[in-house]
This record gives structure tokens, C-alpha cells and sequence, in this order.
């Protein structure tokens, strides 16, 4: 018989639909490579099946067991030491999703274990098995803090960065310190994206003139900055013009600030103040009378067609080219030379860039922005100063950092203006 049930097994290259223990016993005696990777992604396999192929020779079968959500405890526990990083980042993801959904009726000797496990993968040498761990748990109130702070602690941003965003398990107190400690490149970004930001957190990443945090901390409507912290942004922001766009599209900014930012800003800039805040038509005379009369004291700049792009060029051989210069050029209302960087930056043709613009179409620009890797406020920008878009079909940053749109709809966007096949 088990000769014959083993014949079965090999003429079908798979295993049974109801699988018995004898049918596994069997394809381990098999020594079928094909076999036994069916067998460690089966959930109905024997326990001790799935233990034993923890230790299989083949990193492919151990990656397949580490996935697998009904392997026993010991053999994640044996994968967790595995010298394959593909192993341990299957098993990252696994522990990650089961630990927050554990309830109090877990038993509690199974839970205790699964959370060392997690915190020794949330402590594992590759960034990329942490990382894991930490784009897993970033939204759990129930694990134990410690674990978060960890994370929040990385030197990597692609793991403390998720947790810095999103955790709930983080206080104002443990945020200001990392504010004022780390120096990951990005931290401060990823706090300032956070979907609150409390004043007290607000002073602390200003304090750091951290330009690309600032910028992130303006363009999020629900960070709460006192009118002191602002008057010191402003203060600043005249020679910062990644600051200038977020602090124009500020909510409920007050007309004192609004002067003041007016004094500096592009005219383009001026004039979006006036609509985006809804001034009466004296005070837009007046703002647009201070920014003709600053544009006509300044020394007139070199921005012809012909040297905007070349600078465009310059930038883009260099590296350089990216979200300051662009939001620069759109704020001067220079179209080819945004045309032109978007052009390069998304490998596509210009003319499919300008008919996008031509037609006014939010999504088709912010597409093509996220294509080029920029943030959304650029794409706004565009919209604004560049395409004229329509206030009622322009797309507007989700939680005034975010692209609103999911990847799909983004590519469907890219294709239908021939930016990419």
C-alpha cells in the first residue's frame, strides 16, 4: 500500500487534496524537491512535518515553511536563526501579521513566544528583515512599546521611518527626543507626516531648520503650529523656497502672516494666496501692489526659455534635478522647462508631458510627478502655476503630503497620455 500511494503521489506531481499524515510521512521519503515544496506551503501539513522541513537543506523549502502560518512555534523559532536573510524576512512578515491580531485568549505561554520572536527579528543585522517587522506592526497599539521604540530608533529610515509615521505607541515625549537625537536622514520627515502633530512636536522640528521636515510639517493640515513657531519659518523661509508653496497652501493662516509671506514669495504665489484664502479684492491689490513693486527693486534674474533648460539639463547630468528646482520653474510659470525635467526624470516623451498640461489634467499631471519621483506638493504645483488647473478638479495632497491615488490608477493615467507603455 504505501508503495502504491506513493506511485499515486509521483504520477500527479502534487499532493492530495486531503492530506493525510501517511501522505506526508510519504513525500518526505520521496525526496522530490517539488514535492516537499508543495508539502512546507501546505497549512494542513503535520506539525511535525513542518518542523522537519525547517531544517531541509534547500532554502526554498525553509523560506516556504517560514511563510507557512500553521509551522509550529519551534521551527519559527529555528527559522529565526536561519543564515538565509530570504528566510528570516518570510518569517518577519508572518510574526508581523499574527502578533497584532493575537488576543488575550491566545494562550499565554504561545503569545510570550511569539513576541521574543518578533523582537529578535525586529533586531535581526539585514535592514530589509526590520524593515519588515516594522511596515507590519507600524499601526499596532498591541505590541509592547519597547519594540516600537526600537524600530522608532533604527539607523535605517526604511524601518524607523514607518514606525515614526504611524505608531500610536509613540508619546510627544519619545518623539521630541528623537527629534533632537537622531541623525537618520529622514526621521524628522517621517514624523512630520504623522496624521497629528502636537505643538510641542511641531517646536521641536522647527527648532532643527531641517528643510525637507519643515516643509513636510507645513504641508500637513492636522499639525498643530503655534503662531510663534510659525512667525520663525517665515522668519527664515525667504531664502528657503522649498518652504514657500506649504506656507501659502497653509490652512487658516492669518493675515499678519500672510503679508509677511507675501513680501518674499513669487507673484504666481502671491496671487494663489489671494484664492486659496479667499482675501477680498483690497487686500489682493495690496499684495500684488508689494510683490509688483519688490519684483521691480530686485535685479531682473536669467529666465529665458533657453537658459531654464539649460539649467534643467545641467541638473538632471548631475543628479540634482529634483522637487526644489521644479517647484521653483512651475512658480516662475516656466512650462518647458518643467516640461522639460519631467520629461527627463520619467524617460518619457515631452510632448506627451505638454498634452497633459494642455488639457488641464490633475491626475495626469500628478501622475507623472509620481513617476518622476516627487513629492505631491510639486505635482500641485504644476497644477497650479504651470497647467492651470481648475480649483475644483485639481488633485490635492491626501493628508496634505500623500499622493490621493493608488498605484493603478497612476499607471492607468500614465498610459492614457502615452507617458508609459
Amino acid at each position: 500500500m504505501p508503495l502504491t500511494r506513493l506511485k499515486q503521489i509521483f504520477s500527479r506531481r502534487k499532493l492530495p487534496r486531503d492530506l493525510r499524515y501517511e501522505d506526508a510521512r510519504l513525500a518526505l521519503e520521496s525526496r522530490s524537491l517539488e514535492i516537499k515544496r508543495e508539502l512546507a506551503a501546505r497549512t494542513d501539513a503535520p506539525p511535525e512535518t513542518l518542523y522537519y522541513l525547517a531544517g531541509d537543506d534547500d532554502a526554498s523549502i525553509r523560506t516556504l515553511v517560514a511563510a507557512n502560518p500553521a509551522t509550529p512555534i519551534q521551527a519559527d523559532e529555528l527559522l529565526q536563526i536561519d543564515a538565509d536573510g530570504e528566510v528570516r524576512s518570510e518569517l518577519a512578515r508572518k510574526i508581523g501579521r499574527i502578533v497584532p491580531d493575537m488576543d488575550e485568549g491566545e494562550r499565554r505561554q504561545v503569545r510570550d513566544r511569539m513576541l521574543v520572536l518578533l523582537e529578535k527579528l525586529a533586531q535581526d543585522e539585514l535592514a530589509r528583515v526590520r524593515r519588515i517587522v516594522a511596515e507590519e506592526i507600524k499601526s499596532c497599539p498591541h505590541i509592547p512599546k519597547r519594540i516600537a521604540l526600537r524600530l522608532a530608533r533604527d539607523a535605517e529610515v526604511m524601518v524607523c521611518g514607518p514606525v515614526l509615521e504611524y505608531s500610536p505607541l509613540l508619546s510627544d515625549e519619545d518623539l521630541v527626543e528623537i527629534v533632537a537625537t537622531t541623525r537618520v536622514h529622514g526621521a524628522l520627515e517621517a514624523i512630520a507626516r504623522r496624521r497629528n502633530v502636537s505643538a510641542g512636536v511641531a517646536d521641536a522640528i522647527v527648532a532643527t531648520l531641517d528643510i525637507p521636515a519643515v516643509a513636510q510639517l507645513l504641508a500637513n493640515p492636522r499639525a498643530d503650529i503655534r503662531e510663534e513657531t510659525l512667525d520663525k519659518v517665515i522668519r527664515e523661509a525667504a531664502t528657503i523656497e522649498a518652504w514657500h508653496l506649504p506656507l501659502v497652501m497653509r490652512p487658516s493662516l492669518s493675515l499678519r502672516a500672510i503679508r509677511r509671506i507675501a513680501v518674499f514669495v513669487s507673484r504666481a504665489l502671491v496671487d494663489e494666496i489671494g484664492r486659496h484664502h479667499h482675501l477680498d479684492a483690497e487686500t489682493q491689490t495690496w499684495l500684488k501692489a508689494r510683490a509688483q513693486s519688490r519684483i521691480e527693486e530686485r535685479p531682473v534674474e536669467d529666465a529665458t526659455p533657453d537658459a531654464a533648460a539649460a539649467a534643467i539639463r545641467k541638473a538632471f547630468a548631475a543628479g540634482s534635478l529634483g522637487d526644489d528646482q521644479i517647484t521653483k520653474a512651475a512658480s516662475l510659470k516656466q512650462k518647458g522647462a518643467v516640461a522639460l525635467a519631467l520629461s527627463l526624470l520619467c524617460a518619457a516623451p515631452e510632448e506627451a508631458i505638454l498634452r497633459a498640461i494642455e488639457v488641464k489634467s490633475g491626475k495626469g499631471i500628478a501622475a507623472i510627478c509620481w513617476r518622476a519621483g516627487l513629492a505631491m506638493r510639486t505635482a500641485l504645483a504644476v497644477q497650479i502655476f504651470v497647467a492651470n488647473v481648475p480649483v475644483d478638479t485639481r488633485v490635492l495632497p491626501r493628508g496634505g503630503v500623500d499622493y490621493p491615488m493608488d498605484e493603478g490608477e497612476m499607471l492607468w493615467h500614465l498610459r492614457y497620455l502615452g507617458v508609459f507603455g
